[in-house]
């Protein structure tokens, strides 16, 4: 096989992977809504998630490059997790135009329902895929999200 033969298979083989990697997302992320509690989203549960997993507190635009969506498109989502009272938006003290998000108890409790409400669907899921294979999976994944992200702020990336 030639070099040029190799590059086109292996470059096939990166699109069947992230090809792969889309729908399994789209599929997991409509999985997943259904089973959301208090009519959250899942881009509503994502900032929940971030705050528990990440940081207590954020400015809006810090939340917006985490999730790779527009200022505006994160506002609509803080609105609305406000309008909930899952989170708390409050002027920045230190800066006149700045805001600061923080999650509520509220919120953290409803973030908790909902990896909950999840729960069944992971049994099932782990009863047709067992636990080595789902680590040896993880890892792979781990090391392209981890080279993907590395590379999301780098200029020739803009």
């Amino acid at each position: 096989m030639s070099k040029i033969e190799e590059n086109k298979t292996s470059e096939s083989d990166m699109f069947v992977l992230f090809n792969e990697i889309s729908i399994i997302s789209q599929l997991s992320v409509a999985l997943f809504e259904r089973t959301l509690p208090d009519g959250l989203t899942n881009s509503q549960f994502g900032v929940l998630n971030w705050f528990m997993r990440v940081d207590t507190e954020a400015c809006p635009g810090r939340l917006a490059a985490a999730f790779q969506v527009t200022a505006g498109a994160m506002t609509n989502t803080l609105k609305r997790l406000e309008a909930k009272q899952f989170i708390e938006v409050v002027p920045d003290s230190t800066s006149g135009r700045k805001k600061k998000v923080t999650i509520t108890t509220k919120g953290m409790e409803a973030r908790e329902l909902a990896v909950a409400s999840v729960s069944p669907l992971f049994k099932e899921f782990a009863s047709v895929f067992s636990s080595a294979k789902i680590k040896k999976q993880v890892k792979e994944l781990q090391k392209i999200r981890q080279y993907l992200d590395e590379r999301r702020f780098l200029p020739e990336n803009r």
